[in-house]
């Protein structure tokens, strides 16, 4: 199976050279979704990055916890579970490990909230690892990946 991204970016008459540049860029994808992209403003300031558009590190955080979610929801309904909301305030963290900044651990924070019957706190918890261990960019990333159960 393959999947495609195109990134594109245009300099837009900048110097370029002395790295005062937009960042600001977008993302097309093979289903005709279109993403503005920019690099963080936490990491090239204002007004070279867009803070409005999405950065890789939070596309990455968003990736991460949205396999998982897809993965959840099946595993939910194949156990007869329903579903009525999936919400995930996931945030990652970077730091420096061996002298290069890396996202070192994402922490999703799921709140999940059924209709009809309630899944034990046992059934959750295992629905969860369960999503963990089959969610395909979980298992190819090095990044520290921790599902911490929201309670509302």
């Amino acid at each position: 199976m393959k999947m495609t991204a195109e990134i594109a970016w245009q300099r837009q008459g900048a110097v370029f050279t002395d790295k005062r540049y937009s960042r600001g860029h977008s993302w097309r994808f093979d289903g005709g979704a279109v993403v503005p992209a920019s690099s963080s403003p936490h990491i090239v300031p204002l007004p070279y990055s867009v803070a409005a558009n999405v950065d890789p590190e939070e596309a990455y955080i968003a990736a991460l916890s949205s396999c998982h979610m897809l993965f959840f929801l099946s595993l939910a309904a194949a156990k007869g579970l329903v579903v009525e909301s999936y919400t995930d305030k996931a945030t990652g963290i970077m730091e420096k490990v061996d002298g290069r900044m890396i996202v070192s651990r994402v922490e999703l924070n799921p709140l999940v909230i059924y209709a009809g019957e309630q899944p034990t706190a046992v059934t959750q918890t295992a629905l969860h690892h369960a999503a963990h261990e089959q969610c395909f960019l979980a298992n190819s990333v090095k990044t520290e990946v921790r599902v911490l159960e929201w309670v509302d």
